[in-house]
């Protein structure tokens, strides 16, 4: 089964698509039928490695779209799995010739079975769970059959019932032991109520699933029938449905035009769940987290659109729009009161996409560290703002601050654009190359830096995870065979060494009758490094292994199903960075006070643990044995609390234009209030700034640089 972890990291590679439409016709007057024939083509024509549709295609298409509908197998019966089968080897027939019987099938048979289960949960949550029966789950859904009828789909849903539920019922016991300890005249309740309680929660939560599920319609399911097809092409294919296409810019830019709140469904009402620090409903404070909006106004319109019912996608529709315009909402406040509400709209920035820098002290000496969430930037106007310009414009703030070695913390950073990869490498490094694309046809080119300019030519040291992924993994590794900076992190980053362009689907249309058709994100090249290795699977090994969490947890690109393979070419030709005095010096040093670490053998440990855990698959539903389960896990992991006392004993604090927002903001103030203080605990940043004590710069080559600038 794929990987969820693709989730998490979307922002990939991103390229300006050249194409046109195509002199191929689509006059199939089902759109659905258009969408399979149109991206079976744009696959054919444009894939850096285009897959052969053949019977092993459709298997996996059949497997992990019933898998992807029903990961837990709680809706189909056996029977079902047993009528969809006659198609396992056919979906690369229908795809071929635009026969959607298979998703049709699949798709209606899912629709009756969750319209099953909703009659099903209810009736189960009536009655109270007993508690004292011996039994457990099977928490390994993949290697579970499924069930044979109604009867064993009702055992099913009870258990799981009961295995959602256990764990509200026991903190609701824990919360009542310390009220009748702590709380005078408190009125206890018995363990029934309590139980209730429990079964409560569990039915609202399944309440709000249904509710979502219910918002979704055909068109939904059919673009996850979509994706299941192009993702087998490889793991960083994707179809965005026009919705998804937006969610993704936003993603990428970090920017949008709108109010600025996080909107959420809930019993049919739009709740505002979050108000965007800078944004045009902060600024007024038009909302609060917890209003409703009931309607919804543009300045055009005289009469106001009611919101109530409709699907969050089509209520943000309305509500989000260009800058400067302006819309008039109809609110209901948490009190009770309504009130109507004008906005100016504005461009929006989500403050946590963007590069964030802190200044450390140390024995008298200061240190800059940059956080990179991601290698962001605006898709519409490269230069209005991207990843590249911020980290420039922090290393400037840094220096001015008497910055004696930089961090680049690239920890988690998914990916994002490959041209702010190459700028940001481009600040370390006089001209050269930074890396090498290739695309299908053996066709090369060596993207480089052209700038002879140098904004921070000392110490400098790149902090990865497993996660660093794509961008990370080029800067990272440009950065590594330099030797230009020290990498420090987890044996090796993410593995994705292929680049994506966002193709828009309806540019290949000479004529569109059906709406906008959405996008395809495609995988069009492989990149490697400047020495001709690829990090595609291997991605980049650090010079300094440091353990963390995710040590022994299967979270990289060899993960997945379909990773396109590891290979090299040819290295480009650059010149070795000499700037430092004693560079390889610095790494086994580092590497020396590692092995001595205490705090990083125990970080190992819980790393151990919990892949341990991890692979654990039978819970128990018998409330003494789970109890007595928690016990045991508190007493095995009450050594890794000293994880969290952990004091690298360093001091942080924000650069004079950032408290100066913090002066009007908050909840900037509050935010980096808590990044210091995580960063406080952080053993990675005590030896990055280890390192960068050790190393030396060559005063002569610094002197060159110089002179050069000028």
């Amino acid at each position: 089964m794929r990987k969820n972890l693709k989730l998490l990291l979307l922002a990939v590679f991103i390229g300006v698509a050249s194409c046109s439409f195509t002199t191929k016709e689509f006059n199939d007057p089902n759109k659905d039928k258009v969408l399979i024939d149109l991206i079976t083509y744009v696959l054919e024509k444009g894939h850096y490695s285009p897959a052969d549709i053949n019977d092993e295609f459709s298997k996996h298409v059949y497997d992990n779209f019933i898998t992807g509908l029903d990961p837990l197998k709680r809706y189909f019966l056996a029977s079902d799995i047993e009528e969809f089968q006659q198609y396992e080897l056919l979906i690369d027939d229908q795809i071929k010739e635009k026969d959607l019987s298979f998703f049709n099938l699949v798709y209606e048979r899912f629709q009756k079975r969750m319209e099953d289960v909703k009659l099903m949960y209810p009736k189960v949550l009536e009655t109270p769970f007993d508690y004292s029966a011996d039994e457990s789950i099977n928490v390994d859904y993949d290697n579970i059959p499924y069930v044979k009828d109604r009867e064993e789909l009702m055992e099913r849903w009870r258990k799981q019932l009961k295995f959602s539920t256990i764990s509200s019922y026991y903190d609701a016991v824990e919360e009542e032991k310390t009220k009748r300890e702590t709380e005078e005249g408190y009125e206890p309740k018995n363990d029934a109520e309590l139980e209730a309680k429990a079964r409560e929660t569990t039915h609202t939560s399944l309440e709000e699933y249904f509710e979502f599920t219910d918002d979704l319609e055909r068109k939904d399911y059919f673009s996850i029938f979509l994706t299941t097809i192009v993702e087998e092409f490889d793991p960083h294919t994707n179809y965005f449905a026009p919705p998804d296409r937006d969610r993704f810019d936003l993603r990428m830019s970090g920017r949008l035009e709108g109010i600025g709140a996080r909107l959420q469904k809930k019993n049919d009402y739009i709740k505002v769940v979050e108000v965007i620090s800078g944004g045009p409903v902060w600024r007024g404070e038009h909302l609060e987290v917890g209003d409703l909006i009931l309607k919804v106004k543009q300045e055009e319109e005289d009469e106001p659109v009611s919101i109530v019912g409709m699907r969050v996608d089509d209520a943000v529709k309305l509500i989000k729009g260009p800058k400067g315009t302006k819309v008039t909402l109809t609110v209901k406040r948490v009190d009770g009161s309504i009130e109507e509400e004008t906005i100016t709209r504005d461009v929006v920035e989500l403050e946590e996409t963007y590069a964030k820098s802190t200044l450390i002290e140390e024995e008298g000496k200061s240190f800059g560290l940059i956080n990179l969430p991601q290698f962001y930037f605006n898709m519409e106007d490269y230069k209005e703002r991207n990843a590249a310009s911020d980290v420039k414009q922090e290393i400037l703030r840094l220096k001015e601050e008497g910055m004696e070695g930089l961090v680049l913390d690239l920890r988690g950073n998914g990916g994002g654009s490959l041209r702010t990869a190459v700028d940001i490498a481009g600040l370390f490094i006089e001209e050269g190359p930074v890396v090498q694309v290739a695309s299908s046809g053996s066709r090369k080119e060596v993207l480089k830096d052209k700038d002879s300019e140098i904004v921070w030519d000392g110490p400098l040291v790149i902090l990865v995870n497993e996660l660093s992924a794509s961008a990370s993994e080029i800067l990272a590794a440009a950065m590594q065979d330099y030797k230009r900076g020290i990498v420090i992190g987890s044996k090796q980053t993410y593995g994705k060494g292929t680049v994506q362009n966002v193709l828009d689907l309806n540019e290949w249309m000479r004529s569109n009758n059906f709406g906008d058709l959405g996008a395809l994100k495609i995988t069009t090249q492989k990149f490697y490094r400047v020495n001709g290795g690829s990090t595609q699977l291997e991605g980049v090994k650090s010079d300094v292994i440091m353990p963390d969490q995710y040590s022994y947890i299967d979270v990289g690109e060899r993960d997945y199903e379909n990773p396109l393979p590891y290979d090299k070419i040819e290295a480009a030709d650059y010149d070795v960075w000499d700037g430092y005095v004693d560079f390889d010096a610095s790494i086994e040093k580092s590497k020396e006070r590692l092995a001595k670490s205490e705090q990083l053998q125990l970080i190992d440990e819980n790393a151990r643990y919990i892949k341990m855990r991890r692979d654990e698959m039978e819970v128990p539903l018998n409330f003494d044995a789970y109890v007595a389960d928690i016990e045991k896990r508190k007493e095995e992991t009450k050594k890794f609390d000293k994880l969290e006392e952990y004091d690298n004993q360093l001091s942080f604090r924000s650069l004079p234009s950032e408290i100066q927002l913090m002066k009007q903001d908050t909840t900037l103030r509050e935010k980096r209030k808590r990044w210091h203080k995580n960063l406080a605990k952080d053993i990675y940043v005590e030896e990055a700034i280890n390192v960068l004590r050790d190393l030396r710069i060559n005063n002569i080559k610094a002197g060159k640089v110089a002179d050069m600038k000028n």
